[in-house]
């Protein structure tokens, strides 16, 4: 046999070997290149995978956005209680034992001599009632504001608690994109390996050129990439995901958790509605009302103050406070004060005119709120729609995609078509899978957004 006609052979079997040292990315495993250091493989996905529902009850838990809504609604409340409280009399208590160091009273004894007594202990109490019966309506005003800064945290606790859900909601459709991806990469693979094994076939018997297999090991490698690349993806994308639920083991998107919801929309002017009453504009609205009282109630400070005070007192040596035999007397007093402040430095006008631009602020506020949630509803029902279509169409590209693929590979089996419109076709599919998952991945994160923008869940 001459040397021109074994050269091709050992080129051939310089190849084989070549496809058999790449990685077979198998179940997740590797077979390591000369030079690969061991710490660099990749380890069994061993994440735990939680539901949608699972993965937002948590984050919803850990998150220190939703901690601290919670506690700024708690201090509200508190706020409120403190608030009726300055419209109720303060109280006061209070009991006392007096013991005299040295000294004592001169007393002449039946003798007519003069003698030293030591003074007695003396108790004392004492209960004092304060009370404003009238500031101008300053306290009132206060409740008021308290009722709105209520409503405000609660908007803000509902709006927090929807973004929590939308952030882990693209936290995990991006796992489950990046499973897809990962999946098509196997499949890419699979094909790459097989179509490979063809080519070697054809070659050996003649029917085929070196390129072909050249071309199948360009094949594999690129599917080895693909499948590394998207395994990479879902390791990060499992990372994120698990911080954002607090989790203190790796958690991983559940794909059997969670059904494609193509259904219907309400109409654009329900959503409308729905939008303008969401959480963001319910707490621009309950913010301007807080405004509007605080306003009302620095003005309130032009107007006198009528407040009055009772106190009983008690006082002397009896041991039980009053309770016995021995002298204790007692004395009340009420009184009432009015104060109105003729001059105080200009303080009160500058309350006023610092409370008045913070009502017109908070009116600017909730005008751009009304408007951006007007903006985002377009937005987001834009890009639900763009995206339902886009799935629909890829849909149809994929199983088109797929169907090329299979019709080339027959033809290239037999001889009837090349390997380049084999390989054109396969790159075809896997651009179409790969658009299949974007467009699923924006419709998904296009209606989190508008369940975010309305405060509750599109069924």
């Amino acid at each position: 046999m001459s040397f021109t006609t074994k050269a091709p052979m050992r080129l051939l079997s310089a190849i084989t070997l070549m496809c058999l040292a790449l990685p077979a990315a198998q179940g997740g495993a590797q077979v390591l290149k000369p030079g690969l250091q061991p710490g660099l493989t990749r380890a069994p996905d061993s994440a735990r995978k939680i539901s949608l529902d699972e993965a937002i009850r948590m984050a919803q838990q850990n998150s220190p956005q939703a901690i601290q809504a919670e506690g700024t609604e708690r201090t509200s409340k508190a706020a409120r209680v403190s608030a009726i409280g300055a419209i109720l009399p303060s109280a006061t208590l209070s009991a006392g034992h007096v013991v005299q160091l040295g000294g004592g009273q001169t007393r002449l004894n039946s003798n007519g001599e003069q003698v030293t007594v030591a003074q007695q202990p003396t108790n004392n109490t004492g209960l004092s009632l304060n009370m404003t019966l009238f500031d101008g309506g300053q306290r009132l005003y206060n409740l008021r504001t308290a009722k709105s800064e209520i409503a405000a945290a609660e908007a803000n606790r509902v709006a927090v608690k929807y973004n929590v859900a939308l952030s882990v909601k693209q936290q995990y459709y991006a796992v489950l994109a990046a499973i897809e991806s990962e999946d098509a990469a196997r499949l890419q693979m699979a094909q790459a390996n097989e179509q490979f094994k063809t080519s070697v076939a054809k070659v050996r018997a003649g029917v085929a050129t070196r390129s072909d297999s050249l071309r199948g090991v360009i094949q594999v490698g690129n599917a080895q990439l693909a499948l590394i690349t998207a395994q990479s993806n879902k390791e990060a994308a499992d990372a994120a995901l698990t911080r954002l639920v607090g989790s203190p083991v790796p958690v991983t998107a559940d794909p059997a958790s969670v059904q494609e919801n193509m259904a219907a929309l309400p109409d654009s002017a329900e959503l409308a509605k729905l939008a303008l009453n969401g959480p963001a504009v319910d707490q621009a609205q309950a913010n301007l009302d807080a405004a509007k009282e605080a306003t009302k109630a620095s003005k309130s400070t032009y107007l006198p103050s009528l407040s009055a005070s009772y106190s009983r007192s008690g006082s002397g040596t009896d041991p039980r406070f009053g309770f016995g035999s021995d002298p204790f007397t007692y004395s009340g007093r009420l009184a009432f004060s009015l104060s109105y402040p003729i001059f105080n430095n200009f303080l009160r006008e500058e309350q006023v005119v610092r409370a008045k631009v913070s009502e017109v602020n908070a009116q600017a506020s909730l005008r751009d709120t009304q408007l951006a949630a007007v903006e985002l509803l377009t937005q987001n029902i834009g890009a639900l729609r763009g995206a339902s279509q886009r799935v629909a169409v890829q849909v149809a590209s994929v199983a088109a995609a797929q169907e090329d693929v299979r019709v080339q590979q027959q033809r290239y089996n037999i001889g009837a078509s090349t390997l380049l419109d084999l390989i054109t076709s396969q790159a075809a599919l896997a651009t179409a899978e790969q658009a299949l998952i974007q467009a699923r991945y924006d419709y998904r994160i296009a209606r989190a957004q508008l369940e975010a923008l309305i405060g509750r869940d599109l069924q």
